[in-house]
């Protein structure tokens, strides 16, 4: 099977167990999170729907001499996608889809497990893509370097990708109980991911550098920290087993 294949293959796996481990979750880790099942579709459009447009802009933003090469041609710009992008488009999504329907309710709980499991069977099929993916790491003497077909040993970030998705999930779930509010454990999910990649692209190719020698990727995790930061402290305080009973309605 070829390497495009192989990440079609995984991409696809990826979809449809982080769907069934969602339909799970939703019953069993986060059963307050919708109280309607019209709520799911209100609130799955939106996070569809966002997360596709972001992850789609992302690439634009990220590596734009290569989206827009031969414009108007749209060939090229239907190409790549970033995850960082799905994550914070489809946070707009829902927000929008939750205004629309007027729901209430902290439902971000529910797709902590669920994204967690798919991004890591994702990955996979990422590192197993090789260069094509665009998402290895920079040229390492360290005894892990993988040559993705090029002869150079590289930092293999898809696999730290997923072992950091392991781990912060495993923190997340054992202080469950010190998280007060609802949707915090998302929130600790997003924090945590989006501070990962900013520092985990400082050892992946920058493929057009913004003001400050960032990437676009890291200005949009830059953004999305930003978004969550009045929520920092709270979490922490749960993270380190020190939840608050006190916090401010947002």
């Amino acid at each position: 099977m070829s390497p495009v294949a192989l990440h079609t293959a995984f991409e696809a796996l990826a979809y449809a167990v982080g769907f069934r481990t969602f339909l799970w979750t939703r019953r069993r880790l986060a059963p307050t999170a919708f109280r309607h099942d019209d709520h799911v579709v209100w609130v799955s459009i939106g996070a569809i729907v966002g997360a596709a447009l972001g992850a789609k802009l992302s690439f634009w933003i990220d590596d734009p001499l290569t989206a827009f090469a031969g414009f108007p041609d749209p060939r090229h710009l239907l190409e790549g996608k970033s995850i960082v992008g799905a994550l914070l488009g489809g946070v707009l999504g829902v927000e929008l889809a939750k205004k629309i329907a007027k729901v209430d309710t902290a439902t971000g709980d529910a797709f902590v497990l669920p994204l967690t499991v798919g991004m890591c069977i994702g990955r996979v099929g990422c590192f197993l893509a090789g260069l094509g993916d665009h998402t290895y790491g920079t040229p390492t003497s360290l005894p892990w370097g993988v040559d993705f077909g090029d002869g150079i040993a590289r930092h293999p970030t898809q696999l730290y990708e997923i072992a950091f998705l392991l781990v912060q999930y495993a923190l997340i779930h054992a202080r469950r109980g010190s998280f007060v509010k609802p949707g915090d454990r998302f929130r600790a999910f997003m924090l945590g991911y989006l501070l990962f990649r900013l520092l985990v692209e400082f050892i992946k190719p920058v493929f057009y550098a913004w003001p400050g020698g960032l990437s676009g990727l890291q200005w949009l995790c830059v953004a999305g920290l930003l978004y969550y930061a009045r929520d920092i402290p709270r979490i922490l305080r749960a993270l380190s087993g020190r939840g608050s009973d006190a916090w401010e309605p947002r």
